[in-house]
């Protein structure tokens, strides 16, 4: 599912059921506001998940770390706040180490030991 510069403005994630055999979700650049929800990490053959130039906020869902086949995680340009969860971080290393690209705003809102690029 790709969604790009369409000004969503509500919460976007209501919809999981049916994205349950989606291998990417793009929803980049459509000012969405809000949290990440934790049911994200559900999606259990999700490769591709960018929410980058949004508006969201909270903290990055633990519940990611359950998306054993993910190999891209783009988050940055939010509002984003505390530390990329440990269960994230292990998917750079385990279970191949398939992500292979993860980048968040971490040089300035999110902790992130394991990012592969900072903003």
């Amino acid at each position: 599912l790709q969604c790009m510069s369409s000004l969503i403005y509500r919460t976007f994630f209501s919809f999981s059921f049916f994205l349950s055999s989606s291998d990417q979700l793009l929803l980049y650049d459509n000012q969405l506001t809000g949290t990440i929800p934790a049911e994200l990490g559900a999606l259990s053959s999700l490769q591709r998940l960018e929410l980058q130039s949004n508006q969201l906020t909270g903290t990055i869902p633990a519940e990611l770390g359950a998306l054993s086949s993910l190999e891209t995680l783009v988050l940055q340009s939010n509002n984003l706040s505390g530390s990329m969860p440990s269960d994230v971080c292990n998917l750079r290393t385990t279970n191949r180490g398939l992500l292979s690209l993860l980048q968040a705003d971490c040089k300035s809102e999110v902790v992130c030991s394991c990012c592969t690029s900072c903003f």
